[in-house]
């Protein structure tokens, strides 16, 4: 038996997850994620998805963010049939993911469209997928509830376990057997979570695997404490209200926002910050807090208490209100008062989070706070990297708003909790460690680190080249 793995998306890169493993004459990818960076290059990228994607047999989605689920919708309408198979959770994630990327682009066609128009350019661009696309999509959704072992192809059975990122979020075992006994076991770590985290639950620990394909994100940084950064958050919230400016944060829609919520409800409670509104401005947002409602499998103890046994819902509060419209989005804008916005896309990349930037970061009583990861070359990382001049909407725009991170809210685990989750596990049956999911800097220092703790093969994933296992 011949078995492959090629990455054909976030290798040597945290975006565009997709990962095919080759068994025989048979093919399963392993998420299929949009790419997240400069335009051009962004489209380029998203536009090559996968080679020959009707020959793909089954696609495993570990979760639904957008970088692992956003392409689905253009591998069916280039001809995938299968199934795509998640948690219950990822499936209603992925669902509201890929319908607001479908929006979006539409918006996008429309805007870019007229803009090109006053300036007597031609525009050719079409986006890559509408709404029928994500419907169809939808309708090749298989669930599987974690711990639960199911056969996908013809010797080829898989398990799914909490991997305690977001909602529904799955490390993935594939078990590979052939009719003469011989077996292999690939464990994929999709997105790692981290332990102690609001509403989910731990990270579970990975059954004994021969090979592991683990992601690096935070391969080369750590994270500040939790304790430290509600600090950190409260203080700047102060001085920001104390300026009588804003707090502008980007923020992706699923998990983020709300633990977002979670943590300025405990601040408010607990008279830390002052009553002033929070304002969540992202449809996708509001839908993904709803589903987290009917997902109690995946709750922590704190979060199930509450809901299940208190009937006190944690992401409901006085000072939280929701913006679903257009015309509740544009309020926003208008409001001179002290306020928090929370809004999407996390990377500042698209979505209502660009108008918001546009109204509020040439005002220095205001503050952009960054919270999650923001990969190269997005609006998100010039701002981290401390850029005065940004460009929005192709107007050119002064950086004076006040532009603070905090690090401490990010689902990925840093690459101490990676050695502390692999550390629980069996590793007695491991041959190999595959990288990938990292910029070049993580992804080298988590293969040094991981090397001194006595793994015995960390290899780092180039794109496009294929692995014997």
């Amino acid at each position: 038996m011949a078995i492959t793995l090629c990455s054909e998306g976030a290798a040597r890169e945290v975006t565009g997850s997709k990962h095919v493993l080759s068994i025989d004459n048979h093919r399963i990818l392993i998420d299929c994620g949009a790419f997240q960076g400069k335009r051009k290059e962004t489209d380029e990228k998203n536009r090559a998805l996968v080679k020959d994607p009707s020959g793909i047999d089954a696609v495993i989605l570990t979760h639904g963010h957008y970088d692992h689920c956003g392409l689905l919708p253009l591998l069916v309408k280039r001809g995938f049939n299968g199934n795509i198979i998640s948690t219950p959770a990822t499936r209603d994630l992925a669902n509201i993911v890929m319908l607001d990327s479908a929006r979006i682009q539409a918006s996008d066609a429309l805007f870019l469209g007229k803009q090109a128009a006053k300036k007597g350019e031609q525009f050719t661009w079409k986006p890559l997928y509408d709404e029928l696309d994500v419907i169809k999509t939808a309708g090749q959704f298989l669930t599987v509830n974690y711990n639960r072992s199911f056969t996908i192809l013809d010797g080829v059975r898989m398990e799914f376990r909490d991997a305690g990122h977001i909602l529904g979020s799955a490390l993935t075992i594939l078990d590979i057997s052939e009719n003469n006994g011989r077996s292999l076991r690939i464990g994929f770590s999709g997105d790692l979570g981290r332990n102690d985290k609001p509403i989910i639950r731990d990270p579970e620990p990975m059954k004994p695997v021969e090979y592991l394909i683990l992601e690096s994100t935070y391969g080369n940084r750590l994270h500040e404490k939790v304790d430290d950064a509600l600090v950190k958050l409260a203080a700047i919230v102060n001085r920001t209200v104390q300026q009588g400016g804003k707090i502008i944060i980007p923020a992706f829609a699923i998990e983020r926002t709300q633990e977002l919520i979670f943590y300025f409800h405990l601040l408010i409670d607990d008279k830390k910050i002052p009553s002033i509104p929070i304002y969540v401005d992202s449809p996708m947002a509001i839908n993904a807090t709803s589903i987290f409602q009917v997902h109690p499998e995946c709750y922590d103890q704190e979060t199930y208490d509450a809901f299940m046994v208190h009937h006190k819902n944690p992401f409901g509060f006085n000072e939280l209100h929701f913006a679903s419209s257009v015309e509740e989005s544009k309020k926003i804008n208008s409001i001179k008062e002290p306020a928090v916005i929370i809004s999407a896309d996390g990377m500042c990349e698209a979505g209502r989070i660009l108008h918001h930037l546009a109204n509020n970061i040439q005002d220095s009583k205001n503050t952009i706070l960054l919270v999650g990861f923001m990969a190269a070359d997005t609006l998100g990382r010039r701002l981290m990297d401390g850029q005065k001049e940004v460009r929005i909407f192709g107007d050119t725009y002064k950086v004076q708003a006040k532009i603070e991170q905090i690090h401490a809210f990010s689902a990925h685990a840093d690459y101490e909790e990676t050695w502390a989750w692999l550390e629980k596990m069996d590793r007695s049956m491991l041959k190999k460690v595959f990288l990938v999911h990292g910029e070049d800097d993580s992804l080298t220092h988590l293969q040094t680190y991981l090397l001194s703790k006595g793994i015995p093969d960390v290899e780092i994933v180039e794109p496009g080249v294929s692995y014997q296992l």
